[in-house]
């Protein structure tokens, strides 16, 4: 099993009136960057560096960054520049991108260099994903909404293409389009990183995966809805002539771990505070509702049952799905978020990977209103108890990572290399 450690990066400032428990209205596109402090920004950002070095020390296998646009709930804007950063600064844990959202890239030669480039500096521990975005980031970078599908679906072909055939080459698509096609900066890994794919919504999405048999990682969403949603690509990978396993799936939810039951539950409760819930609404919350579906983003027929079940965006009695957000209790109750000593986690990590059958997990921590202080808690107890479990657990029901089973094969890599057991065309076999 692959265990990760994710956290937003929210932009914490409870003096500003905005981002503490209580506020002003945060919606998307709609609060000035005048309020913005680059001091405030500088302490953050480099707290969150800080925490993912902590969390590679206490044993995580793979550290994920995310990349929101013109929005508090996340700083990451420029995803790959931080993780260009720990690429130099980390040793031995995987830099996992869930990922960059390649509809909004007019020129996805650039991002081949990009990728490239922090391939090598970490010496091949990258992890490339693709997003298509929401409508914020569609909006933030003028990028048309109709065509975010196709332009998803070609530059991944275009990228893959860059990273695994020898230039130059002429590219002629219908929209992107190069005459000349050489990047000097290639992958260390061979043919190239792992692609995975998160989502939460786009059946499109989940069967394309399947199709091109890249991991797919299901982002937050409740526990009944995301089985169903695994068991449709085992489905399509069945159809398609594979049989695909827990190489193939990843889950990332709310743990918290802590040193006492009480310290436990008021960390945890500040998962739902400040710019936390990307998808919350009213004071605290940033969804815009012009921005949810805008036209042909993601067709309204073509959905996952984790549409309404996502427990970031699900509808309430005050609003339609992707509104308002889900009390605390109620998360914990269906173990959308888990907090406790690692006594009482343990067991409800357990009870997550039996039921969903992932071979690679992400635990998102430290977020919200949550201070460094609550981070560092957690990682350290992370590290000393609950990674050592969850390993144990993960053999004991036999859930392999996508480093360890080719996804695309279902067989596990040749021990005696490295390389194979960490390169992988289309999430782990050759190239197309």
């Amino acid at each position: 099993m692959h265990i990760g450690y994710f956290t937003e990066r929210p932009y914490q400032d409870p003096d500003s009136g905005y981002f503490g428990a209580t506020g002003k209205p945060i919606m998307d596109l709609t609060v000035s960057n005048e309020i913005y402090d680059p001091k405030l920004g500088a302490e953050l950002y480099n707290r969150y560096l800080d925490e993912k070095i902590y969390a590679e020390e206490m044993g995580f296998d793979g550290l994920m960054l995310n990349e929101h646009h013109g929005t508090p709930f996340c700083m990451g804007g420029a995803m790959n520049v931080e993780a260009s950063i720990l690429a130099r600064i980390t040793k031995r844990a995987k830099i996992v991108l869930l990922g960059n959202i390649i509809p909004i890239w007019d020129d996805p030669l650039w991002l081949v260099e990009q990728l490239s480039m922090i391939d090598m500096i970490s010496r091949g521990r990258l992890v490339s994903g693709w997003v298509r975005g929401t409508g914020r980031e569609s909006v933030a970078h003028n990028a048309p909404p109709p065509y975010n599908w196709e332009r998803f679906q070609e530059a991944h072909e275009f990228i893959v293409k860059a990273w695994t055939t020898p230039g130059p080459f002429r590219w002629e698509g219908k929209h992107y389009q190069y005459r000349h096609v050489n990047p000097w900066a290639r992958p260390f890994q061979k043919p190239h990183p792992q692609v995975w794919l998160p989502g939460v919504i786009s059946r499109d999405s989940l069967m394309w995966a399947a199709e091109k048999r890249i991991p797919y990682i299901m982002l937050s969403t409740e526990l009944e809805p995301t089985k169903a949603a695994f068991q449709l690509y085992h489905d399509t990978a069945a159809e398609l002539g594979y049989q695909s396993g827990p190489q193939n799936l990843g889950y990332l939810w709310k743990v918290h771990v802590d040193e006492t039951e009480e310290l436990a539950e008021q960390a945890g409760r500040k998962f739902v505070q400040g710019p936390s819930n990307p998808f919350l609404a009213g004071n605290e919350g940033t969804t815009n509702p012009a921005l949810v579906n805008l036209p042909g983003l993601t067709s309204r027929r073509r959905v996952l049952p984790t549409q309404g079940s996502a427990t970031a965006a699900r509808g309430g009695p005050a609003g339609p799905a992707g509104v308002l957000g889900r009390a605390y209790e109620q998360q914990i109750a269906d173990y959308t978020i888990i907090c406790g000593t690692p006594k009482t986690v343990i067991p409800k990590i357990r009870h997550v990977l039996e039921f969903l059958r992932p071979g690679s997990v992400f635990f998102w921590d430290g977020d919200g209103a949550m201070t460094h202080d609550d981070a560092m808690r957690s990682l350290r107890l992370m590290g000393e108890e609950v990674i050592p479990a969850v390993k144990e657990i993960a053999k004991e029901l036999e859930l392999p990572s996508s480093f360890e089973v080719n996804p695309s094969t279902g067989k596990p890599y040749p021990e005696e290399s490295d390389v194979a057991a960490t390169a992988s065309a289309e999430g782990g076999h050759n190239a197309d």
